[in-house]
C-alpha cells in the first residue's frame, strides 16, 4: 500500500498523521526528538506545548471557540485528546501538558498503519510528503525549505505591526486619501493634532516593552531591523522622530483641505475591509501597552485588535508566494506544509492546518481534488488568508472573526454579530461536510 511521510510531530504533524491513517493510508510518521533537541522542548512526546497549556477560549461566541467546533465537526484527534486531559480553567480549554502529550503519542503509536521513526529527517521522503517541523525546524530541514520556497521567502524574525477590525474604527475621526492623490485612497488616514501627538508620543516612550527571551531578538539580531525598528525605539530618538517617519503627514490634507501635524495610516488586510494594519507600528511593548497606547489615537479610541505587534523569533514562510488553501506548494504539489510556520498561529490554528494538510494528502493519493472549505468557516478563512494574503505585507494570523466574508445583510451589535458568524459558519461546516 503507497504511504504518506509526515516530517514532525508537533500538534501539526501528530494532527496529519492521524487523519491520514484514520483514511485507510499507512504514514511514516518522523520525529528527531528525544534524538536532536530543541531549545524550548523538553520530552521527547509528540504534541508537546512549549508555553502556556491552555488553547484558548470554549466559547463558540469567539473565534478560537468556533475553530475548535469546526475542529470537533472534523473528527480531530488533538482537539478530543484536549476535552480528555482538560483542567479547569473557566471558560478556556487548559489541558494538563504532560497528560496530553502523552495520550496523542500513544495514540500515534498504538495505530496499527502509522510507523513511528525516530530520528532526523535530513531529505525529502519520496512521494507526498507533509512537512509540519515548526518554527524550531531543524538546520538540515531549514535548508530544505530554503530551496523549496526560495530563501527571500523564508523569514527567521517575526516583525509586525498590530491589527484591528474594520468595524472597530471611528471613520469620523479621520480620512480616505492616497499621499500626494497618488493612486487610489487606498489607506484610511488617522489625523493627531499636536497636543494629541505629544501625548501619544509621550506614553509610547514611557511604555513598558515585553522582555526579550534567549530564543527572540537579541541587540545585534535588532540591528536587522532598521528599515522596520520597534515603534517605541524609533520614538525615543526625538519627540519629532515619528512625524518623519510613519507618521509623516506630507502629502496628506484632510476632509477641510488642511495638513494633520501628524497621521497614522490603516492599510486594508483583506479586500473586504474587515482588517486593518497600523502601518509602520511594528513594536515590541506589552499587550496590555499596546492597546493603551493606540487607543489614545481618536480614530482608534474604541478599536479592537485581533493581533498585537511582535517583533521575536519565529520561522515562517511567506505562504501567499508559495502555497495554497489547500496548504500544498504550488510548484511541487505531492508537497504539503503545516503548522506555525505556514504562517497560522496559535495550538488551535497549527492543529488545524494539520488536520487540513493530512486530508488533502490523502485525497492527493487517491487523484481527488483537495478540499477548499467554505471561506464562511474559521479554517476556511484561515486557509484563505495564508494563501491570498499581499505577500508584500504578510503577516502570520490567528483565528478571528475578522478574516471571515462580511455578514449579508450587516448585522448591528457586536455580540449579535459575533452570533451570526458562529450560526453561519456551523451551517456551512455541516452542510459541506454532509455533502462530501
Amino acid at each position: 500500500m503507497t504511504s504518506i511521510s509526515v516530517i514532525g510531530a508537533g500538534l501539526a504533524g501528530s494532527e496529519a498523521a492521524w487523519q491520514i491513517a484514520q483514511r485507510g493510508v499507512k504514514v511514516k510518521l518522523y520525529e528527531m526528538r528525544p534524538e536532536l533537541g530543541t531549545p524550548a522542548h523538553e520530552t521527547g512526546d509528540f504534541a508537546e506545548l512549549v508555553c502556556s497549556n491552555s488553547l484558548g477560549s470554549r466559547l463558540e461566541s469567539t473565534a478560537g471557540g468556533l475553530l475548535k467546533k469546526e475542529l470537533a465537526v472534523l473528527g480531530s484527534l488533538l482537539m478530543e485528546v484536549a476535552e480528555q486531559t482538560s483542567v479547569p480553567a473557566g471558560g478556556a480549554l487548559a489541558v494538563d501538558r504532560r497528560l496530553f502529550a502523552q495520550m496523542v503519542t500513544r495514540c500515534l503509536y498504538e495505530h496499527p498503519l502509522i510507523e513511528i521513526v525516530r530520528e532526523e529527517c535530513r531529505e525529502l521522503p519520496e512521494g507526498i510528503v507533509v512537512i509540519a517541523t515548526g518554527p524550531l525546524s531543524s538546520p538540515a530541514m531549514t535548508g530544505i525549505l530554503q530551496e523549496l520556497t526560495a530563501s527571500d521567502n523564508l523569514y527567521f524574525y517575526d516583525a509586525a505591526a498590530p491589527i484591528v477590525t474594520g468595524e472597530s474604527i471611528d471613520y469620523e475621526q479621520g480620512f480616505w486619501a492616497a499621499r500626494y492623490g497618488r493612486g487610489t485612497a487606498d489607506y484610511f488616514n488617522c489625523p493627531l493634532t499636536k497636543e494629541e501627538y505629544q501625548g501619544f508620543w509621550q506614553a509610547l516612550v514611557t511604555a513598558e516593552q515585553a522582555p526579550l527571551h534567549s530564543s527572540e531578538l537579541t541587540d545585534d539580531a535588532l540591528a536587522v531591523f532598521e528599515g522596520c525598528l520597534p515603534l517605541e525605539v524609533m520614538a525615543k530618538r526625538g519627540e519629532d522622530a515619528l512625524r518623519y517617519g510613519p507618521f509623516r503627514p506630507v502629502g496628506l490634507v484632510d476632509k477641510d483641505g488642511r495638513r494633520p501635524y501628524a497621521v497614522l495610516q490603516l492599510r486594508k488586510e483583506n479586500t473586504e475591509a474587515t482588517l486593518f494594519n497600523l502601518v509602520g507600528c511594528q513594536t515590541r511593548l506589552k499587550w496590555g501597552e499596546q492597546k493603551r497606547v493606540f487607543q489614545l489615537i481618536p480614530a482608534l479610541r474604541n478599536c479592537e485588535f485581533v493581533r498585537y505587534g511582535v517583533m521575536h523569533r519565529n520561522t515562517f514562510i511567506n505562504s501567499p508566494q508559495v502555497l495554497n488553501s489547500s496548504f500544498q506548494f504550488r510548484e511541487y504539489p505531492r508537497l504539503f506544509l503545516a503548522g506555525q510556520i505556514t504562517g497560522v498561529e496559535g495550538y488551535v490554528e497549527s492543529t488545524a492546518s494539520g488536520l487540513l494538510a493530512g486530508l488533502n494528502a490523502v485525497r492527493v493519493l487517491q487523484g481527488q481534488q483537495p478540499l477548499v472549505l467554505p471561506q464562511e468557516t474559521i479554517l476556511g478563512s484561515l486557509a484563505q488568508y495564508i494563501s491570498s494574503a499581499d505577500p508584500g505585507f504578510f503577516q502570520p494570523m490567528n483565528a478571528n472573526f475578522g478574516i471571515l466574508p462580511p455578514l449579508d445583510p450587516p448585522v448591528r451589535g457586536k455580540q449579535e454579530r459575533k452570533l451570526a458568524y458562529t450560526q453561519r459558519s456551523t451551517v456551512a461546516l455541516e452542510d459541506y461536510w454532509a455533502a462530501l
